[in-house]
């Protein structure tokens, strides 16, 4: 992303388009996905991986982008960070938690999923109900949503 500008161009990428069952064409055509990011800037590295997005970036521009769309049909909430400004309150107690709950989301159009990124392998092998319950639903969504 940061050689190339383009989000996603990447093997966090790889997977996450893995999971929806779409092509880089259909990813990337504005008309099918809208990426937003949770900040527009690189905060750098943490211990754990990347740092958290900074805060006041969300705030300025965040809610102003997402009413610019106003067709949105399902949103995924990716990773922890997305978690806690979509759900606020209503996530649970972790990140496994909330998407382990993922039919909780289902009437407001929310879909919280784990990263996609290389980084958690280990959370991937250590949950693989994910894969057999989750991926498989949001494949169907996706694809009820393009022949739409």
């Amino acid at each position: 992303m940061h050689e190339t500008g383009i989000p996603f161009n990447d093997p966090s990428g790889d997977r996450l388009r893995q999971w929806l069952g779409v092509t880089r064409e259909q990813f990337y055509d504005p008309k099918l996905f809208a990426l937003v990011p949770m900040g527009f800037c690189f905060p750098g590295t943490g211990s754990g991986g990347d740092a958290p997005p900074r805060p006041e970036c969300a705030l300025k521009w965040r809610n102003k982008l997402l009413d610019k769309l106003p067709n949105v049909q399902m949103t995924l909430v990716l990773g922890q960070y997305a978690q806690e400004w979509h759900l606020r309150r209503d996530r649970q107690a972790s990140l496994t938690e909330t998407v382990r709950a993922w039919r909780d989301y289902e009437a407001r159009g929310i879909l919280p999923l784990p990263h996609p990124s290389p980084r958690n392998v280990r959370w991937f092998a250590a949950n693989p109900w994910f894969d057999a319950e989750v991926v498989p639903v949001l494949r169907k969504r996706v694809r009820k949503l393009l022949a739409a």
